[in-house]
């Protein structure tokens, strides 16, 4: 068995969380009429009374204010096929006129992009917003929900994808 030194390096927790298999969403919003998207692993289901979810957003990346500005989201979760989205939706700084163009994607019914070839759609208007740290951790209340696609889902598990 091998245990990790004290204090804990942030390097080290990395690498035990990321022993965690966990399943890859795109997270979207519409802030004023600009469209915002960011990869997120960091998505669970919370609550069936009243239905709730969640995901963490890095308190500097520019998504974070969008979404708490906008107040409603989707939640596209993705297909191995979508690992390039993944990819791309990852990057920071990256323009966001045009950037969901290379997929295609609908609006949703309160006006967010989702991916059509997602294996799941999640639409949520923010319930609650936690201090996590150097994240946010965004509740949302599920107004609707899809299933457009199918395929095998995007795994994230050590640094790396996978699928099943």
């Amino acid at each position: 068995m091998h245990f990790i030194e004290r204090p804990i390096d942030p390097r080290a927790y990395r690498k035990v969380v990321g022993r965690f298999a966990t399943g890859v969403t795109i997270v979207t919003t519409r802030a004023g009429d600009v469209d915002h998207a960011m990869t997120v692993n960091s998505f669970t289901s919370v609550s069936l009374d009243p239905l709730l979810v969640l995901f963490c957003a890095e308190k500097v990346a520019r998504f974070h204010d969008a979404v708490l500005e906008a107040g409603a989201w989707g939640v596209s979760v993705l297909p191995a096929s979508m690992e390039d989205a993944s990819r791309f939706f990852a990057h920071r700084g990256r323009p966001l006129d045009g950037q969901l163009a290379r997929w295609a994607h609908h609006r949703g019914e309160s006006g967010v992009a989702l991916f059509d070839g997602a294996l799941a759609t999640v639409e949520c208007t923010t319930k609650s917003v936690y201090d996590g740290g150097d994240h946010s951790i965004v509740v949302g209340q599920v107004t609707a929900l899809g299933m457009p696609g199918d395929g095998p889902p995007l795994l994230y598990h050590e640094g790396r994808y996978n699928t099943l």
